[in-house]
């Protein structure tokens, strides 16, 4: 089974992506999705980050502004809650890998949002970059709530610069000129992958890796 990882900084259109991939009929793990999860009522984040950060779980949930507040522009802190939260994760992800393997599905995608910055690259066959022009960028993000340009720039210095994301990735989606260009891509990229000889990255093995498709920008 071949992985495709799927990654983009804030604001370039991954999530729409992600939707894409899904009405294409293909399976994705978002990793997002799976902390919110991890951190809802009864989640299994919760009683670790209840310890760690007091104050921020009410009524057995994680109050997500809260604990933004508490990590965001502390890096002890944020390390603190990444080592909490990347073993469950991973530990989805490897749960949803598994059924769709006994599935026989030939195709799966990991929705990551920080790919390459915790090294989740290495598990994928290729790796999508959805990236879109950086003005274009800064206006989707800002017209969110609660987002300013000095929070923008705090996110932006902790993400991969875009540039470099793109220099390493397998494909790259650009969301700047419309949904339909950013589907054909899409459709070219899973395409190039699928077409490649070699069982994929799933299940785990000791041997070499399947070779990356490197086959330019889709």
């Amino acid at each position: 089974m071949k992985i495709l990882g799927l990654t983009g900084s804030i604001g370039m259109g991954k999530s729409t992506a992600a939707a894409m991939v899904r009405r294409l009929g293909w399976p994705v793990h978002d990793a997002d999705a799976t902390v919110h999860r991890l951190m809802a009522a009864d989640g299994k984040a919760v009683p670790a980050i209840a310890a760690a950060f007091a104050g921020v779980v009410v009524e057995g949930r994680v109050n997500r502004n809260a604990l933004g507040q508490r990590v965001f522009g502390d890096p002890a802190a944020l390390r603190r809650l990444e080592a909490i939260l990347h073993p469950l994760v991973r530990g989805e992800e490897s749960a949803f890998l598994r059924a769709q393997a006994r599935s026989r599905r030939k195709l799966v995608v990991l929705d990551i949002p920080l790919l390459f910055e915790t090294g989740g690259d290495r598990r994928c066959d290729a790796v999508a970059v959805v990236s879109c022009a950086a003005f274009l960028q800064a206006q989707r993000v800002l017209a969110r709530p609660g987002m300013n340009p000095a929070r923008l720039r705090a996110i932006r210095a902790q993400q991969m610069a875009d540039e470099q994301k793109r220099r390493r990735a397998d494909f790259v989606i650009f969301s700047g000129a419309g949904r339909a260009p950013a589907l054909r891509r899409l459709r070219r990229a899973i395409a190039l992958l699928l077409a490649q000889s070699g069982s994929g990255a799933w299940p785990p093995r000791l041997s070499p890796k399947f070779s990356r498709p490197r086959q330019g920008h889709a």
